[in-house]
């Protein structure tokens, strides 16, 4: 079980805007797993709550990674409201998960982590 959330690369956030960008990610898709699959959610809670930070190319590639994720898995993208860094209507990030391992692995398998 794992959650993984990727973020656009071009966009050259800030650590802290990154890391707000990814902790709304994190909760929003947490959320809509904790509804749908809540014994998934126990286990990966269970299991030290796993999560993965992966980057992608531009806006473009982060549309693409939305478009293939399962409608059974749990995935949130994230719009900024445009209060601060960013323009509103930014697509920052996408939140995926928490799943099964392999499912994720599918999507995002790929990419490369954040550094």
């Amino acid at each position: 079980m794992k959650q993984v959330i990727v973020v656009r690369k071009d966009l050259k956030l800030t650590k802290g805007k990154m890391s707000v960008q990814v902790a709304h990610a994190s909760l929003e898709a947490y959320r809509i797993a904790e509804k749908k699959y809540p014994d998934k959610v126990k286990k990966w809670l269970r299991t030290g709550a796993k999560k993965v930070v992966v980057g992608v190319k531009d806006e473009e590639e982060l549309i693409k990674i939305q478009k293939s994720i399962p409608r059974k898995i749990p995935s949130k993208l994230i719009i900024d409201a445009g209060k601060t860094h960013l323009e509103p209507g930014t697509k920052t990030c996408i939140g995926i998960g928490p799943f099964d391992d392999e499912e994720i692995d599918k999507i995002t398998g790929n990419l490369k982590l954040i550094n």
